[in-house]
Parts: C-alpha cells; structure tokens; sequence
C-alpha cells in the first residue's frame, strides 16, 4: 500500500487539495434542474404539436391568419399549463432531498477533523463508526467489531461483518452510501464520486430510458391515426376538388377547414389538465409526481416488479415473537411508530406471563450498546440493529432505557463477539451484583441452570428449550437468548466471564424485517385491479419466498427462481431470459444489472411495468421501467432521481391510490378525446358529404376554429376533472396494445358522428334548398354545432353509466363551463368585432328553440348505445360463468 496513505498522520492538506483537483470532488454528477424555459419548450415534443404547426403553417401561407393565430395560441397556452405543472412538480421532488451536507471523518496533517463528503479523496484515512454514512469505497485495513448495513446497496437486510486486512486499492471492503451500524474501524479511501460503486451504478442511469410512457405510446399512435385521416381525406377532397374546377387557393383555403376540423386542437390543454388534476390528488395522498405523463403510466401498469427491502419490509430489524420457557408464546406488533405498538398475546397464559416477559426484556435492555432517538420523523435507532431492535421491543413492553440504565447502575460489561457468542452487563443493586445476559441460546442454555416458569424457577430443561429455538428457527426467524442472575458483593470486585454460571434462562424471542402492516392489503388490492406482482431481491430465496407469503403474494416452488438461473437464462439470449420471466415471480439473490435485464424482459414480454424500490441498487431498473416509484422518507437520493414518482410516506398502499389516480385520469383523457374527436370527425363528414355535391363550404375554416378552440375548449377541461366512478380498480388493466380506439369507443364515434354530421349536412341541406343565404345557413348550423358540443359533453362523462346516474352537480365546473360555451357563442353574435370575424348574426327564440330540440338526439342515441353495451357486458359475463 502506499507509503503515504498508511502514515498515521494521514494525507497533508496540500496533498488532498491535489488529489481533489486530479480525481474531482466526490459526488455523483448530478444534473442542473431544467429551467422553466426549457419546461416550457419541452411541451411542444408531441406528434400531434408538430401536426398543428403544419396547419398554422399552412393558414399562415393562404392568407387566414386568424386561423394561424387561434392555432398559435392554443400551442402557447399548452405550453404554459404543462411547463408550470411539471415545474412545480420537480421542486416538490428537490425539496424531498436531506437539507444536511453529509461529513466524514479524516486524518489529515496528523489530526482528525470532520470535514464535507464531498472533500473526500482516494488516499485518505477515514475513520468509521456506528451511525455514520460511509463517505466513499474504502480498503478497510483495522475493525473492531465493525459491521455495515449493505442493503440500499445489496438488498439484503443482515449486517455484513466487516474484517480490517489492508488488501490494496484492488480490495473495497466498505462501500459508499453504506451504513455503520455497529463498531468502528479505519480504512484508506480508493475510490470517490463516479469511480466507486455507486458510480458506476449512477452511470447506467445517464443513459436514456429504453421505456417510453404508456400515454406517449398510445398517443403517438392515435396521432399517426389522424394524421393519416386528415392526408387522405384532404387528398379525396383536392381531387375532387380539382374535377368540379375548384381553383387551388379555394382548395388550400378547403384544406386548412378540413385540418383544423379534423385535428383535436384543444387536447394537449385538456391532456395537461387531466394529468395536472390527478397530480394533485395523488399529492394529497403523499405521492408526489416527477414527470407529468407518470401519472397515467402508472395506472396503465399490468405488472409491478418490487424489492423487498424497506418496500414491502420495513428494512428494520424488528423483535416479532417472544417464547417463554414455558412454551407460552407472545407477539411483538411491527411497525415504524414504537409507541402505538404492542405485545399480544395469542392465548390463555399464567397470570405471571407479562411479568417474565419484563424480566426478559428487562435483561435484554442491559447488556445493550445501542440507543433510541425520538425527532420529527419519528424513533431512530443508533448502533447494532440487534440492540436497536431490543430497546424498541422493550420499549413496547413498558420499559424505558434509560430509566433501567439509572436503576441498575453499570459496573462493567462484556462486549458482544463472534467467537463468545454472547453479551453480559454487571449492575449493582442493593448488596448484591446483577448479571444480564444476551446471546445465542446454545450458550445461555448452558450458561443456565433454572428456567423462568412462573412465581418459581424449575430446572433447565435443555432439550425442550432446543426445540423451542429449532422450531422458531424454521420459520425464518433469527433467534436470540436471555438469562439472568446474582452475584454477592463479596465476589464483585473481579467481576467477568467465569460469573456467567447458574444463571436462570429467561426465554427466547424471534427477530425478522417484518412485512409493512399496509402490505398484504395492497398487495390484495392489487390482485383485484388485475395487477400482477413480483418481487425482486438481493436475499436467500427461502427469506424472500417466507416474505413474499406474508406480504400475501401468489406464488407456486417453481415461480421462485435465483439469480444464478437468471443469469444462465440471459446467457441463453433474450428469448431465453423472457421464457424465465414469464412464469417466474419471485427473484431471489439477483445482482443490480439483473433487475434491470429483468424489468426489460417483463416490458418485452407485453407487460407495462412499474418498479418499486428505495436502494441505490434499484436505481437502474427505476430509470428503465416504464414508471418508476421510489420511497420518499428511507429511500435514497439516487433511488429518488432516477424514479418518476415518489411515494413520500414510504407505503405501499400508496401505490394503489396512485394507480387509481391513474387510471381515472386515462379515463378523462378518453373522455376528453371522445369529445373532441366526434365533433372534428363529423365536421370532416360535412366537407365530404358537401363538397362532391357541389355546395359551398358549410362551415369556414375561422368557424371551425371556433368550435374547436373556444366553445369546445372551454368544456373539454371541465370534462378533464371528472371524478372517479368508483370501479377503477374492479376493472383489469388496459391490454398493453390497446389502442385508445378501442371497439367501445369506436362504436361510440359511429354512432355519435352519424347523428352530427348526417344531421348538421341535412340542415344545411334544407336551408339552402329553402332559400337561406350561404351566410345564415351557416349561421345556424355553427349554432347547431355548438349544441352538439354541450349536450355531448354531458353524454361524454362515463363510457357505460347512463348520464342520469351520474350526479348533475359531481362536477360543478363541468356545468358552469357549459353554460359559459353557449353564453360566449350567444354573445358572439351580439359584439361586433367577433359578430363580423365569425359572420354570425342573431337568431330568433324559435329557431333558438329547434336547434336545441335536434341536439338533444345526441342524448338518445348515446343513452341507447350504453344501454346496449351494459346488456352485452352483462351477457358475456353470464356466459363466462
């Protein structure tokens, strides 16, 4: 090792200052928050924004530039809307981030100082003890019972003992981002920022998400959908066009009506408020939403692939059952708030029980090094998670720590080792001396020679108590002894190991990283809205298969699969790996690279998948899934960065509100396109049913911009803000594949676009055919038009529940808006400016009257196709019985 690094006096500042300007700070590179600006511009990344410009180009070229201007302004007002939500959301997610610089502790120029992490270069001595963060990969050389939670990093939850050794810069023993949870030791940092572990994980996650959002995909695909709609049916219409002897500028001035008719102009607005809505809610439900298309994503998920760990687990070592030597066993409530826990017991015991149960606990508390922390966030354990894990079970039994600590003063004790196997504590107390011990029950069962049974003490009864520890051992518990005595005074001057005789055995309790209490009902809910779960962990696949069960997951033995099987099914080739993942559902033992090679396979395998997680090593597959969700309070930063939602309550019953919260807003957005979509398509049947026919333009492009615009765009927001219905999560999953033109939508489409554009080409028909003046006619049917617009937006609420089972006043601003549509159109035709750039003109009540008569076939026919829909439903649902 080098010279330098091992002098006891560490590096010279001048020496550090030149490694900080060779090697860099020690941080992971870590992106500038965009500025609005950017946000800003980013929104205008859509298919269908590119479609629009075209139109505004072309309305702009023809001379129609207040078509081009209402376009333009639509683009700007999207812009605004989306950049403001998504903006405000990645503050939300910045000031989730710990507000303390974390420190390390250095030797330089001969003394200790504690100084920033990010000052730390490889060559320094560090010092590391309990509590602490380890600064960076350090080459750990002198241990004293040092031991480091590796579980952000690894998954797995036990300590890994931590052996000083001095390999060389080739040997990292501790790890960056890991945490001492017991002991100390000294080490020589090698490696800093992007060159140490999580460096290099911090590199996969530079790389471009390989998962593009559900709402982007399927969205793309309608926009490819209607452009090629509005191509063809602007190149029928040139052709025909061209045969009648239309002159090209009428043409072009034709085609510019007929994209602004076809194109949803207001659905970039009303698909940035759904979403912006839904991430408000699911804010008030603690889940705070990164990046605005997350929120649907999310509720398109068919699959959830989650780590143990601090996700379904609580990642604390936690004291879960208590067995008396008596065989009377008790129950150690689990859960992040001590206070509100309890023991139970689950069944009839000596009246006695609670008593020796104290006694227990009592001399669990004692011989113990750790301690416990009450702030803001609630208890935090400092030291060895064993010692943390027996305070707060003691605490749950009535003891305090602190309180014993002064009742039994301290006059020595004997640490806890590998090779003793146990830990003891000497008290005085009165004229006699009080030993407490901990340990493993081989050897407290010998060190005793009674057993706690009741108001007495009978004879140890070694083999029993084996059992008792062999039968809690099968059941995935880490097992640990306890045992008590006295000494005279006479004998406590040379108090130590050979003490340790005729000691009573007080019994035994079992310690595990309990489920999250919320977990199993989640998991349930889960179940019901027809999401799949699997769990992806860096534990033994006994551990993981033990969990899994408690968390309520479904699983058969052969679903349960290692990482060693992963690895061979990927060297076999992705159809080797996608056949693994299919059947599989429990990953156990799996490598960082390994989650994210699995969450590909599951997308290739037509799952829209959601990753969970909080460690450093879930980062990847956070950054590739199709929606990633990090936890807020315990997950770390890197964990946090890379996700797309962040559950800031750390519980996974959250994810269900967010997953209902999703698909509600899909559902507005289905909503929202119904809307618009019927409206643009049953303008476009005008021009083909009219044009061929050799009759004027029914509506001109500036009407139509109008329409779609202004009456239409007022209300398709309101119909974004719809509320749930309720059976969100009754329904399974959207298919992957399926399009946002699905059979019930595109039958809604037919239905509803033959009674608007059969009936609005009809009336302007007959108009003409009566006399009217191009201009009048004109005028009523842009009327007629916007009647359409408020009785469909009434209809257009929920896909299958009738219109008069859906509370009128559940969504007041959807009235309001409604009223304001047909307020503003009626106004139009009474302010100048407006009256003369729309070509409207009043109308009489009676006409007013007959317009809003043949609206309402919009209601009847809708009304009868949900009616039908429900039948069928219910027909097919019988049939599957």
């Amino acid at each position: 090792m080098n010279e330098v690094v091992m002098q006891k006096g560490g590096l010279t500042a001048s020496e550090a200052a030149d490694r900080l300007e060779r090697f860099g700070p020690n941080l992971l590179p870590e992106p500038a928050p965009p500025s609005f600006l950017m946000t800003f511009l980013l929104q205008f990344r859509s298919p269908l924004i590119y479609i629009l410009l075209v139109a505004a180009a072309v309305a702009a070229a023809v001379g129609e530039l207040e078509d081009s201007f209402f376009i333009g302004i639509v683009l700007v007002l999207n812009g605004i809307v989306g950049g403001i939500q998504e903006h405000s959301a990645g503050r939300a997610a910045a000031a989730l981030r710990k507000l303390e610089e974390a420190t390390a502790m250095v030797v330089r120029d001969g003394a200790t100082t504690a100084i920033p992490a990010r000052l730390v270069v490889p060559g320094d001595l560090i010092l590391l003890e309990a509590g602490a963060r380890v600064a960076a990969d350090v080459d750990v050389f002198e241990a004293t019972d040092l031991q480091c939670d590796e579980s952000l990093l690894t998954g797995e939850s036990a300590p890994v003992k931590k052996i000083g050794g001095g390999a060389g810069a080739d040997r990292v023993s501790a790890f960056a981002g890991t945490l001492v949870t017991r002991g100390r030791g000294r080490g020589i940092v090698v490696a800093t920022g992007m060159a140490s572990e999580i460096g290099r994980i911090a590199a996969e996650l530079g790389k471009e998400s390989s998962a593009k959002p559900p709402l982007m995909i399927r969205l793309a695909k309608f926009s490819n959908r209607i452009a090629w709609l509005v191509g063809a049916a602007m190149l029928f219409l040139i052709l025909v066009g061209q045969f009648q002897g239309i002159g090209w500028g009428d043409l072009f001035l034709m085609a510019v009506g007929l994209a602004v008719s076809a194109i949803p102009e207001g659905l970039p607005v009303a698909i940035s408020v759904a979403l912006a809505i839904s991430m408000r809610r699911m804010a008030r439900k603690h889940v705070i939403v990164r990046r605005m298309p997350a929120v649907e994503s999310l509720g398109s998920c068919t699959m959830i692939a989650t780590d143990k760990t601090g996700t379904l687990t609580l990642n604390e070592l936690t004291v879960t059952d208590i067995v008396l030597p008596d065989g009377s066993r008790f129950e150690c409530e689990a859960g992040p708030e001590i206070d509100a826990c309890r023991i139970t017991s689950g069944g009839n015991h000596d009246p006695s029980a609670n008593e020796r149960v104290s006694r227990l606990f009592k001399a669990a508390s004692m011989p113990n090094e750790g301690v416990l922390v009450r702030d803001e966030n609630g208890w935090t354990g400092i030291g060895d998670t064993v010692d943390v894990a027996l305070l707060a079970a003691a605490r749950k039994a009535g003891l305090e720590h602190q309180a014993l600590a002064d009742h039994y003063p301290l006059l020595t004790r004997i640490p806890y080792e590998p090779d003793l196997k146990y830990a003891a504590s000497f008290h005085r107390r009165g004229d006699v001396v009080r030993v407490f011990a901990k340990g493993s029950p081989e050897t407290l069962i010998a060190m005793a020679d009674r057993m706690d049974v009741g108001t007495d003490f009978a004879p140890v009864d070694r083999a029993a108590l084996l059992r008792q520890k062999e039968e809690m051992a099968s059941q995935g518990l880490r097992v640990l002894a306890f045992a008590s005595g006295e000494i005279s005074s006479e004998d406590g001057d040379h108090l130590g190991p050979h003490h340790l005789v005729h000691l009573v055995f007080l019994g035994m309790v079992g310690m595990q990283d309990p489920i999250r209490p919320e977990v199993p009902q989640a998991v349930a809910d889960c179940r019901s809205a027809g999401v799949d779960i699997a769990m992806v962990t860096g534990d033994d696949p006994r551990t993981a298969a033990a969990i899994a069960r408690d968390a309520g997951l479904s699983f058969d033995d052969d679903q349960v699969v290692t990482g060693r099987e992963v690895q061979a099914a990927e060297e076999a080739g992705d159809e080797g790996l996608d056949t693994l993942t299919r059947r599989a559902r429990i990953y156990a033992r799996v490598a960082p690279a390994q989650k994210l090679s699995i969450v590909r396979s599951l997308a290739r395998n037509g799952h829209f998948v959601a990753v969970t997680g909080d460690g450093i090593n879930d980062a990847p597959a956070l950054k590739h899934a199709h929606v990633g969700v990090a936890m807020g309070r315990k997950g770390t930063d890197v964990a946090k960065e890379s996700a797309d939602i962040v559950i800031t309550d750390d519980n996974f019953s959250s994810i269900v509100s967010g997953i209902r919260e999703g698909r509600v807003a899909y559902s507005n957005i289905r909503k929202v396109i119904l809307m618009l979509v019927t409206t643009g398509i049953a303008e476009v049947l005008l021009f083909i049913l009219a044009i061929p026919l050799g009759l004027p333009m029914p509506l001109l492009p500036v009407q139509l911009l109008w329409l779609n615009l202004v009456t239409n765009g007022i209300q398709d927001v309101a119909l974004a803000g719809e509320k749930s219905e309720g059976d969100e999560l009754r329904r399974p999953p959207r298919k992957p594949r399926e399009p946002i033109f699905d059979r019930i939508m595109i039958r809604r489409i037919v239905v509803t676009v033959a009674v608007m554009g059969l009936g609005g080409f009809a009336l302007f028909y007959w108009l003409l055919a009566q006399g009217y003046e191009v201009g009048q006619a004109r005028n009523l049917l842009l009327l007629l038009f916007v009647m359409f617009e408020n009785v469909q937006t009434f209809t257009s609420r929920s896909e299958r529940r009738s219109i008069f089972s859906i509370p009128f006043f559940g969504n007041p601003l959807l009235l309001i808006t409604v009223i304001a549509a047909q307020g503003l159109h009626i106004a139009a035709m009474y302010i100048p400016w407006l009256r003369d750039t729309l070509e409207l003109s009043p109308i009489s009540m009676a006409e007013w009257a007959v317009m809003l008569i043949a609206a309402t076939s919009i209601l009847i026919v809708t009304e009868l196709d949900k009616w039908r829909l429900g039948r069928s439903e219910k027909k097919a649902e019988g049939g599957s019985r």
